[in-house]
């Protein structure tokens, strides 16, 4: 079900041409940032994956893939979810060492999103991942790495404001961490987007971590992919968008499945089809590099910083007819 909130007295506080010279300057200005931060490269990345390759992200396990047919290879193949097993396997192939990465802009179709304010069926993000030790498995870096990421978007931000004054979004450096658990504790009688918003209004900057596996009541807190993440190890980082009151996710990521992990997750969530990919074939061999990573949402990260209320004010993607006249009644460009 679509729906469109719009922000009582809400005005855009760019104009047309200045709203797209900031969109450039963002994701300019944060690759640097994040890039240097992380020790990334920037790599070209497939639009598209063979459906037998076991590449493709399966995301919350019922999302339809745009699929098609390949006449000329003789195979069908998918336009990727997410990149978050493609980017492992590239890892290996191109020889990357420990504490090195990679990061590359991923351009998504998820035709199943429900749209609303900050969900499109085009999805533009940065896929990043970097290969670790084993002894880097564990809370503590996965926080250290998150406290970078924020650091990066946070130096982004007060940059864009020396370029565009009159923005003013202020965003948090101090992180609070908690885990699924601890929000199921902490708020039992809510679901758990509602957890997150109350927990991100209190916090502005937070990250919520262990998604995943079943909670204390017997349900998870979310759905998450079993062949990708530990979801010991996993998180999402969230900031409070003044705008649209909201908790607005930025990033999912975590680090990733070793052997031990992807054998527990794929029983547990009744996905043991999958062992025969090639791609898991790896993993459960030990043939991958032990690496964490993540996405970050581009069209997000842009209308969080430029104070906009619709996320088709930074990105050009399809919407429906209620949310065009909405818009158009309130003043908002849709690109």
């Amino acid at each position: 079900m679509n729906k469109i909130y719009i922000p009582e007295g809400y005005k855009p506080l760019l104009d047309a041409y200045d709203t797209q010279r900031a969109i450039a300057y963002i994701k300019q200005t944060f690759q640097d940032e994040f890039s240097a931060a992380l020790n990334l490269k920037r790599v070209s990345a497939p639009l598209f994956v063979t459906a037998d390759s076991g590449l493709n992200d399966n995301l919350n396990g019922f999302e339809r893939p745009v699929s098609f047919d390949v006449p000329a290879v003789g195979n069908d193949a998918q336009v990727v979810h997410s990149l978050a097993k493609w980017k492992r396997l590239a890892l290996k192939r191109y020889h990357f060492g420990i504490g090195n990465g990679l990061y590359t802009d991923m351009n998504a179709i998820r035709r199943d999103e429900d749209l609303d304010n900050i969900h499109s069926i085009y999805v533009d993000q940065w896929d990043w991942e970097k290969v670790i030790t084993r002894e880097n498995r564990n809370l503590e870096y996965l926080k250290l790495i998150v406290r970078a990421i924020v650091g990066a978007i946070c130096n982004t931000n007060d940059r864009l404001h020396v370029r565009y004054p009159q923005l003013r979004t202020e965003l948090s450096r101090e992180v609070a961490f908690v885990t699924t658990q601890e929000l199921e504790y902490m708020y039992p009688d809510l679901s758990g987007d509602d957890r997150e918003t109350a927990f991100v209004r209190e916090n502005h900057t937070a990250c919520i971590m262990q998604i995943g596996g079943k909670l204390r009541s017997g349900k998870p807190h979310s759905g998450r992919a079993p062949d990708y993440d530990d979801w010991n190890l996993n998180c999402d980082i969230f900031f409070w968008d003044e705008v649209l009151g909201r908790a607005l996710e930025i990033s999912s990521m975590g680090i990733r499945v070793d052997a031990e992990a992807l054998d527990r997750q794929l029983t547990e969530a009744g996905c043991d089809d999958r062992r025969t990919l090639a791609f898991h074939q790896m993993l459960l061999n030990n043939e991958l590099p032990l690496t964490i990573g993540g996405g970050i949402g581009q069209s997000r990260l842009s209308m969080l910083m430029m104070g906009c209320a619709h996320i088709g004010e930074v990105q050009s993607s399809i919407w429906d007819q209620n949310t065009i006249n909405e818009c158009e009644k309130a003043g908002i460009r849709l690109l």
